[in-house]
């Protein structure tokens, strides 16, 4: 098998063929599908390999106090063979992985082979093809968690010890410093524990994505804006808790701890950096100084670690093991979010070039993930093709009114959001309603004026006076009779959404090339919302990429609604996840390249996040769980050193060098559909283009359909349009 290898002495990385390792007794042998690059530790070790025998010396004076032991005790010539002797060895790196059981060892009952289990220990969690792990230091990995993320088991239990270390409590302030990969898993982990999180780094993009993950504000140490932030959130007192998590040779991190700190508040040491405290500073204050010890009690125990003996849990209630179980517990729950950490991944064979890169500098990187061989095919993020369809457009038809419109469907959402923007508009002749019982078509024709009403499809299609058929049926019904329409050389307005599998996709755009009909518009209104184009035209054109955050308050659905039907109906989110993520799409001009989707047990709350061809992300916080007397809809969008927001439709507001705010007054929310109608209806008259152009309709259609691979597969979904 192979395994990565340092030599201390000369600092040579290499991926050496070694031994299979043997399967003992008291733990399982697992073969690694990923195994995850501390950034930090890591690559302090492979540093301190390349330094010179005196900065090797300064860098560790504990093994030089060592070495002077046994000059007084060996001599100087025994010393020295021994010293060279175990620098000139190789040694493993890596000590988080993530793989499959493929041994089991007596003594061994709670896993067996092919479990996928996260493992830890700088001595058998190696970046190695095969590891032997003993109990304590394995935990299955649970249901739902893509195994890429069980992977930051072990660094994610590090964060975790620090975090208990701290003794965080609902409502208190903590500030981390230091936010490479332990850091912003610290934010997280105190984010979910109900602590509010001011970040210090000198990286800006280290401090947005901890702000994207929950810190509520973020700077350089040199920024007064830290201590600004900390104020305003203290009351003035200082923060209840320091976490330090940085590395390197400065002592600004425990002089900064000891400013923001208030009275009698704890700092946690849980990177390594240095610790000179400032006597007077730490004294006055009586400041509560912990250290945290890897990933809990435990560690550095070899009858816990090598023998399986754990602590009782009423003695002790946190071991290493339970922290690992815990930790990915929060990531398989979505409380934790180790995705946007990954920085790069790169296949294990490259694993000394992927070193060297980020020892120079060239890669940048919170996390970066090793993809071993026989998880290259396998792990692959899934790939949900986005069809393109090559139209030879029929002749356009000659501008004429009044244009003539038939509604297939009269059910709630057309006879209250729709309708009453067609009935007694200029230049439109609504013509026949067709629905399944004759009483809903008697009671929209009676209401909106329409010619006719009939239950018989066929005539309507067949009338070629008849310019557009509106499609406002239910979801499974949209993909079949849009087909049907665009065949029959209609104009055709489909409610979202247009399709609920890829083959009912696929289905439509076969209809679009065989007709020469690309004459499609899918009910995605809010980017015709006045207030939201407004507000987009306030806040102006990008230069950079941007994020987006939006949350949608869907809430509970009634008992016994047809939405319910997830088998014919498609899921709440197929149904009307096609909205924002058009919404999204619009606002950063462009469709998305890939779809990463987590859920809440049950699937009733989703975020879905959504990365753009310009490295720009949106975040859709779909939840039924929020009050009912929140906001439906509240969307954030920050580039460029502004923020757009936009609360329910109602009110927006733009933040930059100059300031923008719509009226306060309450007003009705306008979510576009009437000016997406005229623009429809005009399109129709004139034969220009559709309001939206069908290759964003299907992207946004692509998109939605994405996300159920993606809770299915627990990874990122590449979107890739076929040719």
């Amino acid at each position: 098998m192979k395994q990565v290898v340092q030599n201390y002495k000369s600092g040579e990385l290499a991926v050496l063929d070694v031994p299979v390792p043997g399967c003992k007794p008291g733990g399982v042998l697992v073969r690694t599908a990923w195994s995850l690059i501390s950034t930090g530790t890591e690559m302090m070790k492979v540093s301190e390999a390349g330094m010179s025998m005196l900065g090797k010396a300064r860098s560790r004076p504990d093994q030089v106090a060592k070495v002077m032991q046994s000059v007084a005790t060996n001599g100087v010539p025994a010393t020295y063979r021994k010293v060279m002797g175990k620098l000139d060895s190789y040694t493993p790196l890596g000590y988080s992985l993530c793989g499959v059981v493929e041994q089991v060892g007596a003594g061994v009952d709670d896993v067996k082979a092919g479990d996928l289990v996260a493992c830890a220990g700088n001595e058998h969690a190696l970046h190695a093809e095969l590891n032997w792990v003993p109990k304590n230091l394995y935990v299955p990995v649970p249901d739902g968690l893509a195994p890429r993320h069980a992977a930051f088991g072990t660094v994610g239990s590090i964060a975790m010890q620090g975090v208990r270390q701290g003794e965080p409590q609902l409502g208190e302030v903590a500030l981390v410093i230091g936010l490479g990969l332990i850091g912003q898993l610290v934010v997280q982990l105190l984010t979910a524990s109900g602590v509010r999180v001011v970040g210090v780094d000198p990286d800006p993009v280290r401090c947005e994505l901890a702000e994207r993950l929950g810190a509520a504000a973020c700077g350089d140490p040199e920024s007064a804006a830290v201590e600004a932030a900390v104020a305003e959130l203290t009351d003035g007192h200082g923060v209840d808790q320091v976490y330090l998590a940085a590395g390197g040779g400065s002592n600004q991190p425990v002089e900064l701890a000891a400013q923001l700190c208030r009275d009698r508040g704890r700092v946690v040491d849980i990177g390594k950096c240095r610790l000179d405290l400032p006597w007077n500073a730490y004294y006055e204050k009586e400041l509560d100084v912990r250290f945290s010890r890897s990933y809990g009690p435990g560690r550095y125990d070899p009858e816990y670690e090598l023998e399986g003996r754990d602590y009782p849990i009423g003695y002790v209630r946190w071991t290493e093991r339970r922290n690992l179980a815990c930790f990915l517990d929060l990531a398989a729950r979505g409380r934790v979010d180790v995705e946007p950490l990954v920085s790069h991944v790169a296949d294990f064979d490259d694993a000394v070039e992927t070193y060297q890169r980020l020892k120079d500098g060239e890669l940048k990187a919170v996390a970066v993930l090793f993809r071993y061989p026989e998880q290259a095919v396998e792990a692959e993020a899934p790939v949900v093709a986005v069809p393109s369809v090559t139209v030879k457009r029929s002749p356009a038809r000659a501008s004429r009114t009044p244009v003539r419109l038939a509604f297939v469907g009269a059910g709630n959402y057309a006879t209250s959001m729709l309708l009453p923007h067609l009935a007694g508009r200029d230049g439109v002749e609504l013509s026949t309603v067709v629905t399944t019982t004759a009483l809903s078509g008697a009671n929209a024709q009676r209401k909106f004026g329409f010619a006719e009403a009939t239950t018989d499809l066929d005539a309507v299609l067949g009338d070629t006076s008849i310019d557009a058929v509106f499609v406002v049926t239910r979801h499974s019904s949209h993909a079949e009779l849009t087909r049907r329409a665009l065949l029959a050389g209609k104009a055709v307005f489909v409610e979202k959404p247009l399709a609920l599998t890829e083959d009912e996709l696929a289905g439509v755009l076969a209809a679009v090339e065989e007709s020469g009909n690309d004459r499609l518009q899918v009910g995605f209104n809010r980017r015709f919302a006045p207030l939201l184009q407004e507000a987009t035209s306030r806040f102006g054109a990008r230069t950079g990429p941007a994020s987006l955050r939006y949350l949608v308050n869907a809430g509970r659905l009634q008992h016994g609604s047809w939405y319910l039907r997830q088998g014919t109906e498609g899921s709440r989110f197929e149904g009307e996840g096609g909205h924002f993520i058009d919404t999204a799409s619009w606002l950063l001009g462009a469709d998305p390249v890939s779809v990463y989707a987590l859920a809440t047990p049950g699937n009733d709350d989703l975020q879905v996040v959504l990365r753009y061809p310009d490295g720009s992300t949106a975040t859709i916080s779909y939840v039924t769980t929020g009050a009912p007397g929140f906001p439906k809809e509240t969307l954030d969008l920050v580039a460029d050193g502004k923020v757009l927001r936009l609360d329910d439709f109602v009110r927006a507001s733009v933040h930059g060098p100059e300031r923008w705010v719509s009226s306060r007054l309450p007003k009705a929310r306008d979510k576009g559909q009437n000016a997406e109608l005229a623009a429809f209806v005009r399109a129709v008259r004139t034969g220009g283009p559709m309001p939206v152009p069908l290759e964003s309709l299907v992207a946004t259609t692509s998109a939605t359909l994405a996300v159920r691979a993606g809770l299915a597969g627990g990874a990122p979904v590449t979107l890739a349009r076929t040719r």
